[in-house]
């Protein structure tokens, strides 16, 4: 097979991740609805089945203990843990631990084993069970029937059918590498993971050193960006601890086969076949680590802090070659039962283990954790639920008989509405309001946008409804020009309180709803001094969301280093800034297409961040015209490179060597780019204008809406 065009020119912009959301790559039919076909299921039926599976032991990879909860509990916690705050990516939507790189992964060694475990449990319910949801609540009930109380589960996880392009993984070319960190050893973003084809951080201790405090630090920074504090992750990490065994009968270089995606067709999709003794049972290899934590591998008990805590543990290379740590006096420790047979093994740490009791911080979290096992199972309950949940997004999109009545901060939940929304007389109301008020169309449509585009499809936060630009963090964001947004917010607050002190009807505008409607207004009226009489679809209904029920330092993830929509460029991108808007663009949920239109009004409205010529290529701001297209395509016009100033380029008349135009390569891409100028030559046309403006109001409208999951 010939190359393919990245591969003879690895430098082209790739928009295979905008590809992904133009079409649907699994078989159910357009409108399948996953959350509907969740809640038609007994969750009671369904977990009784998941538990029959984990305690029946299978001839072809026998249970460890003769439980399979233990495995079940890591293969969920793998799926949710790849999550990141940084943009929202990873997590256990989608189920994508089916497919390679995350099959393949070292970490998820034998997993695959998990989830074919499993498939009696699918096939029986097939689509109103998604893989996304099988996975992570097998994890649930691995722990309830090993006697702990999980704190709830929610359902109505979408499944992928293929893997998502958009996760950057790291620059590494070969698994288990680590060439992530800067000079000062901090990870570089966005991502989570401290090492290729990890989940978190090396069991063994960083870059395969057992030295427990900086091991303690690699943690800190992993699980920090997974939204984790202190106390969460000693209460995950011991609390998932106290379940199970690592596997190392011998060094797996020597003894295991080739990942799931690298193994021959005969596998039908399984990998790392064992080549020590039996390859299962006593015989298992995965990390290269072997033994359990404590005496009870499938009982919910302190057992694991009492070990680690009450006894001196020496690092040495066990059976499989790594680097683990042994009791310095075996014989004071309780003795574990062999997982297969009649034996005995002497328990084990990992250096993350051992990191615990080392860092003053941590320490403090698990001895409190001992001495009161109450805590401990409360903090392990509700760290766990967030990890399964964290890529979920708001409360609204939590289903079934187990969500908790408790709604948790990092759920970025929003006050119940009280009031009836306006309907749409009192819209045109409002409409003739903010048209008299002294606000710009740009401040409208930049407020607008600057509302609407923090959302993240990714994990579903963000976005217009809550009016959390009104809010810190994102009130002081450089990308929002805080001195005109405290201007528009001030007129708008003034038309609200206006407006709502005049209805006895019990109807109510909350701010969220006004700023939409402003872009909204303005783009109406920049439309018809086009030509076009359009109409900015308009739902009511969104609320403000309290500064209190706001984390402002998870909020801060959200904050854009570029935004090419409003040809704002941040400093010290560390990457072009045409990747940096295809990357914003597949948060936003958009095709190529709707990236093209979008950025090409924008530009014509003149909604450039503080108003700079940049990008505006016509003489007629303000009005939603295809300007910009006709002008960027028109050879007229050459581009040269501006003196001094990285990214921006100027447009000369090759006639009278005018400088006409200046522009970013937010923009130039869509003239230079094979598929984006063919969708910009739709639009230059003598006939494409109308049919630009009705995708560029479509595309803001999809924006405008991404996070209305009231509306579903």
């Amino acid at each position: 097979m010939g190359k393919s065009n990245l591969e003879w020119w690895p430098n082209r912009l790739n928009l295979a991740i905008l590809d992904q959301n133009a079409h649907d790559a699994g078989p159910y039919e357009a409108d399948f609805d996953y959350g509907a076909a969740f809640e038609s299921l007994d969750l009671d039926e369904v977990k009784a089945d998941i538990e029959d599976a984990l305690t029946t032991s299978r001839d072809w990879w026998p249970a460890d203990y003769g439980h399979y909860g233990p495995l079940m509990i890591r293969m969920a916690w793998h799926s949710a843990g790849t999550y990141r705050t940084t943009d929202g990516r990873g997590g256990a939507a989608g189920g994508t631990q089916r497919f390679a790189p995350l099959s393949s992964w070292p970490d998820n060694a034998n997993l695959d084993k998990a989830r074919r475990l499993l498939w009696p449990v699918k096939r029986k319910y097939g689509r109103k069970l998604s893989w996304a949801d099988l996975i992570v609540l097998a994890g649930n009930v691995a722990m309830e029937s090993m006697g702990f109380d999980t704190f709830g589960f929610a359902g109505g996880r979408e499944d992928e059918f293929e893997p998502d392009e958009a996760v950057d993984w790291g620059p590494e070319k070969e698994m288990e590498t680590w060439d992530r960190f800067d000079e000062a050893d901090l990870l570089s973003d966005p991502l989570g993971a401290t090492v290729m084809g990890l989940i978190y951080v090396n069991p063994e201790g960083p870059e395969g050193e057992p030295d427990p405090e900086w091991s303690a630090d690699r943690i800190r920074q992993s699980f920090s960006r997974m939204a984790m504090d202190d106390r969460e992750t000693a209460a995950l990490i011991a609390g998932g601890h106290t379940f199970g065994k690592v596997h190392g009968a011998a060094e797996p270089e020597e003894h295991v086969g080739s990942e799931p995606a690298a193994a021959p067709i005969e596998d039908m999709g399984l990998g790392w076949e064992g080549e020590y003794g039996s390859g299962m049972g006593d015989d298992t290899i995965t990390s290269g680590i072997e033994g359990p934590w404590n005496s009870t591998p499938t009982m919910w008990d302190t057992s694991y802090l009492d070990n680690l805590l009450d006894h001196e543990w020496e690092p040495h290379q066990g059976p499989g070659g790594s680097w683990q740590w042994r009791p310095e006096d075996a014989d004071a420790v309780d003795a574990a039962p062999e997982a297969h047979g009649d034996g005995e093994q002497t328990p084990m740490m990992l250096t993350t283990d051992v990191a615990l009791k080392r860092d003053p911080e941590f320490r403090a979290v698990i001895e409190e954790f001992q001495a009161n096992p109450m805590e401990f199972l409360d903090a392990f309950a509700k760290a766990w639920y967030k990890l399964i949940h964290r890529d979920m997004g708001p409360p609204e999109r939590f289903l079934g008989p187990e969500v908790p009545d408790e709604t948790m901060v990092w759920q970025d939940p929003l006050p119940d509405r009280d009031f009836q929304p306006v309907d749409e007389d009192a819209a045109e109301q409002l409409k003739s309001e903010i048209l008299d008020s002294e606000l710009t169309r740009q401040q409208l449509v930049r407020t607008a946008w600057a509302s609407a585009s923090t959302y993240r499809d990714s994990d579903k936060r963000g976005g217009a409804n809550g009016a959390r630009v009104r809010l810190e963090p994102q009130r002081s964001w450089a990308v929002n020009e805080p001195a005109e947004l405290e201007t528009v917010l001030e007129t708008y607050e003034s038309i609200q309180a206006e407006f709502n002190e005049s209805r006895s009807d019990g109807t109510r505008v909350a701010l969220a709803d006004l700023i939409v409607l402003g872009g909204n207004t303005a783009i109406e009226e920049a439309a018809a001094d086009a030509g076009h009489d359009i109409e900015v679809p308009f739902e009511p209904g969104r609320v403000d969301a309290e500064a209190e029920w706001t984390d402002e330092e998870s909020f801060e993830a959200l904050e854009p280093a570029a935004d090419g929509f409003r040809n704002y460029l941040g400093d010290g991108l560390d990457r072009k800034p045409e990747e940096q808007l295809v990357d914003r663009a597949d948060l936003l949920d958009l095709t190529p297409a709707e990236m093209t239109a979008l950025v090409g009004g924008m530009r014509t409205l003149g909604a450039t961040y503080q108003d700079r010529e940049l990008g505006v290529l016509t003489d007629d701001p303000g009005t939603l015209s295809n300007d910009f297209f006709t002008n960027l395509l028109d050879m007229r016009y050459e581009w040269e490179e501006a003196d001094g100033s990285a990214d921006v380029y100027h447009g000369y008349d090759r006639e009278t060597g005018d400088r006409e135009w200046a522009a970013t390569r937010f923009d130039l891409i869509f003239g230079s780019h094979d598929r984006l100028r063919a969708i910009s030559e739709v639009y230059a046309a003598d006939d494409g204008e109308e049919q630009f403006v009705e995708d560029f109001v479509e595309a803001w409208h999809t924006v405008m809406t991404n996070d209305r999951f009231d509306l579903e």
